[in-house]
């Protein structure tokens, strides 16, 4: 049931052109994802075939992949997000490398960030700019933390925002259904991977599948 607030809203669609639209995966990482990591992230091989479907249709219709890739420098007096989670995804590690089930290709892009969201203090913005993509695919780990910050930059910057809910996890069930909720009735439209592929391929409208 939705909360009054959120209530209101509007319920329009969007659909996806392939000429104006850029495919953002956040933080599918080793360090997330595979065992050995510093802070896994359970169940998020699930997110994989999903990805895939939606990556894949992307390289087909010639959308731009763009790899997200959160990164640390070591000896650094205060890095911030260290003083809040233990120390992760250092530069030049096999914890910061993209998960190899998801087969990136070398001339696809990466953005390297700092912090929770992929446009702060990066180039993203530009590149996306240099691109001319109005509307973004976004999707990774975790839908709570770094998914959502960039999801929230991107809205503040202009775009329109996609997400599909079974290419993401968050740190779990409750987080993600209210991040879910609050991109669906705030910053975009939630949709899933099936419907971005129907998008992408056959010009249909996506449906914001949040009961908002």
């Amino acid at each position: 049931m939705q909360d009054v607030f959120s209530a209101r809203r509007t319920n329009s669609q969007i659909s996806l052109d392939a000429a104006r639209t850029a495919v953002l995966v956040v933080d599918m990482l080793n360090e997330f994802c595979k065992e050995g990591g510093a802070m896994v992230l359970p169940g998020s091989e699930r997110l994989y075939a999903p990805q895939k479907m939606v990556i894949a249709t992307a390289r087909e219709r010639g959308v731009p992949v763009i790899w997200v890739v959160d990164c640390h420098r070591e000896k650094l007096r205060r890095d911030r997000e260290w003083l809040k989670r233990a120390p992760h995804c250092v530069e030049g590690t096999w914890g910061a490398e993209i998960v190899p089930d998801l087969e990136p290709k070398k001339e696809e892009m990466r953005i390297q960030k700092h912090r929770y969201s992929g446009f702060f203090q990066t180039d993203l913005d530009l590149v996306l700019k240099d691109l001319a993509c109005e509307q973004l695919v976004i999707f990774g780990v975790v839908t709570n933390i770094c998914v959502r910050s960039t999801v929230h930059d991107a809205f503040f910057n202009g775009y329109e925002v996609v997400v599909p809910e079974d290419c993401c996890a968050a740190t779990g069930p409750r987080e993600q259904e209210s991040s879910l909720y609050d991109i669906a009735t705030h910053f975009g439209t939630v949709s899933d991977a099936a419907s971005v592929v129907s998008a992408l391929t056959e010009g249909k409208p996506l449906a914001n599948r949040v009961n908002a």
